[in-house]
């Protein structure tokens, strides 16, 4: 038998297949509400933006309901599907830290070497995103050019290339489904305020206001998924475990049952 790659799996996935695993073994059972995030964020010792990125992950496999306001159900499946092709889906908390990351050091040097052609570019960009219904395709084909006409305007195609491609991971079906629940018209405007602050910050040819400009951007796209579902004000540790228990005739999960393994790092 001819030997496999090794890869490591992301940190999100062992948690969505801990979380799998207990649904499956009917400690979880249907019906039943799961702990808030903050606290499967405890038990397994992970970050928030990890347990979140695990239970879209579920989600989209249909074994959770997200009830915003309320909190995270287990349902019964129509039927089990094959999870969704782990291997080619990045998380959404991940892909935006790596846009943090590498838009930043562009809008900084795009505050030095942009001519006059490339603030057409991104200007043409903000005016079509200024008359576009959001959430919809044309609102993200113009989110798309701005990012990519900054990009654009180092003259480098393999940034552009790499821009772009990072910018489509938003199709893919998990970013698609939190989008789904905190993408509106206001937060559309805020992140047009935004980019607009990053455009007044390359056109006055000032570096650092610009790589500032666009990590504020993107981190507070980070903020803005990561609000709270809803169940935290409304739920204390002791309650969700209790209502777990009426929910199901088997007793309650134990903490050492998700406990993550000692491996598993806080991202």
């Amino acid at each position: 038998m001819p030997l496999e790659a090794v890869e490591a799996r992301r940190l999100y996935r062992q948690v969505a297949d801990q979380l799998r695993s207990l649904i499956d073994s009917g400690e979880y059972a249907v019906g039943s509400r799961l702990p808030t995030e903050r606290e499967l964020a405890e038990q397994l010792k992970v970050s928030r933006p990890t347990v979140r990125e695990a239970l879209i992950a579920l989600e989209v496999e249909g074994r959770l309901r997200i009830r915003v306001g309320s909190g995270i159900y287990v349902i019964e499946p129509a039927a089990i599907a094959a999870p969704a092709p782990a291997a080619v889906i990045e998380g959404p908390f991940e892909l935006l830290r790596a846009r943090e990351f590498l838009e930043s050091a562009i809008a900084e040097q795009a505050a030095r070497v942009a001519t006059q052609d490339d603030f057409a570019r991104i200007d043409a960009s903000l005016v079509a995103m200024e008359n576009v219904e959001h959430p919809g395709e044309a609102s993200m084909v113009h989110d798309r050019a701005f990012h990519v006409a900054i990009a654009g305007s180092l003259g480098n195609a393999v940034l552009v290339r790499v821009v772009g491609e990072l910018f489509d991971q938003r199709l893919n079906p998990y970013f698609a489904q939190l989008a789904h629940y905190f993408e509106s018209p206001g937060t559309w405007r805020t992140a047009l305020d935004e980019h607009r602050a990053v455009r007044d910050a390359i056109a006055a040819h000032d570096p650092d206001a610009a790589r500032k400009a666009m990590r504020v951007h993107l981190v507070r796209s980070q903020e803005r998924f990561a609000q709270n579902f809803g169940a935290e004000a409304v739920a204390g540790s002791t309650s969700v475990r209790s209502a777990a228990k009426r929910s199901k005739p088997k007793h309650a999960p134990k903490k050492k049952r998700a406990a993550a393994s000692s491996s598993a790092q806080r991202r």
